[in-house]
């Protein structure tokens, strides 16, 4: 199928996460014609399988500024999505249980109460005062009161349902093998062979960004992170805030139904990580450090566990933005297992990144050049030429200006995509 049997739009989005479905959900509202694709369905892997964790506190500092907006975001929901998403602002607290993590959970305070996060120091004897089911294992704690956490499998789904109200296409079980960049216009092609066509491209495609990335000169090395958790028959509702701990690969939060969901270890998934499944070995070590630190759930049956596929940066911070190498391409993966929170803003920001030319929101820490060394944006395509294409666009694509890195909005869009895409494209919206 040539390009010009495309299927055509504004932006292209790969990945029907949340970051994606977020995107497409802020694009549509503002009227431009917005097509996701998605590999299997909408809202169902890392950002429906995930633990439901709505949490600022313990972030990187580069990723604060975006994880506040989002905080903020995730309390309109209802006006967003439609329905809450069963978020509760339960508080998030994060332990320390040595001297060594206590000096990096005091610098977390110490930076982040200065960005404005409202954090609370609690020493050893006030956590025992305020959680009697703790164990005195932790010495000390921080409790964000604004966190807390909703449900994942609800959350990730409706994201998608919203952006199809508002008038987004999205394509489900089209599995994108290929793409490439040529007249100021990204193409993609899926497994079946359909294409699709778009001078704005968003890469929110989760494990699989770093590949996509690569396609078009920024490669990023992602490496699949396979967090497994485990739920136990429901209990009196005792523990309200999110559990987290410092330097420990351990996290817990009790449902509102009483269920207590925790997490640690990693499970095993296939070499394409398109499935995964739990380890034994790893469920038992982290049911044991549950009991350690809460006693009481020594006993208390385990009736079911999950995992899904993540994909890990090289340096545990998430990347949202402008490509580096050709306008119209922007970036958001690389969330570490901890992009749910996230997900409303890296939709919201990526807009108005394409659309407004910036944001007010600083990404500065996020940029995908920290993983390349700096140099200035490409004046050609990737591939000047795909296979397929037929030779008469080669004197088109000679043509081409030459363009220096900057945000892409509305004006650059217009006056890089062929005239009749823009004319085309003006009469869809």
């Amino acid at each position: 199928m040539s390009a010009r049997m495309s299927l055509k739009s504004d932006v292209l989005v790969i990945g029907g996460g949340i970051a994606g479905c977020a995107t497409a959900l802020q694009l549509a509202r503002r009227g431009w014609k917005v097509t996701l694709l998605e590999r299997d369905q909408a809202g169902v892997r890392a950002s429906g399988v995930n633990f439901g964790g709505v949490r600022q506190n313990g972030r990187d500092l580069r990723e604060l500024p975006i994880a506040m907006r989002a905080r903020a975001m995730w309390d309109e929901l209802p006006s967003l999505i439609g329905f809450d998403g069963e978020f509760r602002a339960t508080g998030n607290l994060r332990l320390v249980s040595d001297e060594d993590r206590a000096v990096q959970l005091d610098n977390f305070f110490t930076a982040a109460t200065k960005q404005g996060l409202g954090l609370v120091w609690l020493e050893r004897a006030e956590l025992r005062a305020r959680y009697p089911w703790l164990s005195g294992k932790p010495l000390r704690g921080v409790l964000c009161p604004n966190d807390g956490h909703a449900n994942p499998r609800l959350v990730g789904p409706a994201f998608a349902f919203a952006a199809q109200e508002s008038g987004a296409t999205i394509i489900e079980h089209a599995e994108i093998t290929e793409g490439w960049y040529a007249n100021a216009t990204f193409q993609l092609r899926a497994l079946d062979n359909r294409t699709f066509a778009a001078p704005v491209l968003v890469n929110c495609a989760g494990a699989w960004a770093g590949k996509i990335a690569g396609w078009f000169d920024e490669p990023v090395t992602l490496v699949p992170e396979i967090p497994q958790v485990q739920v136990t028959e429901p209990l009196p509702y005792r523990i309200e805030p999110v559990l987290g701990f410092v330097g420990g690969d351990f996290y817990l939060r009790q449902t509102l139904r009483g269920n207590i969901l925790f997490g640690s270890g990693q499970g095993r998934a296939t070499a394409d990580a398109l499935r995964s499944q739990p380890l034994p070995e790893s469920m038992k070590r982290g049911a044991q450090i549950a009991i350690d630190f809460i006693p009481d759930l020594a006993h208390v049956p385990i009736i079911r566990t999950w995992t899904g596929v993540d994909g890990d940066t090289s340096d545990g911070v998430c990347v949202v933005g402008p490509s580096e190498t050709h306008p119209g391409l922007f970036h958001a993966f690389g969330f570490n297992g901890h992009g749910f929170l996230l997900g409303p803003a890296v939709g919201a920001v990526v807009t108005e990144l394409i659309l407004d030319g910036g944001t007010s929101t600083d990404i500065s820490g996020l940029a995908i050049d920290r993983f390349r060394p700096r140099r200035k944006a490409s004046a050609a395509p990737a591939r000047a030429q795909h296979p397929d294409e037929e030779t008469e666009a080669s004197a088109e694509e000679n043509g081409a200006q030459s363009t220096d890195h900057c945000p892409v909005g509305v004006d650059q869009h217009k006056q890089a995509a062929d005239s009749q895409d823009a004319a085309e494209r003006d009469q869809d919206r």
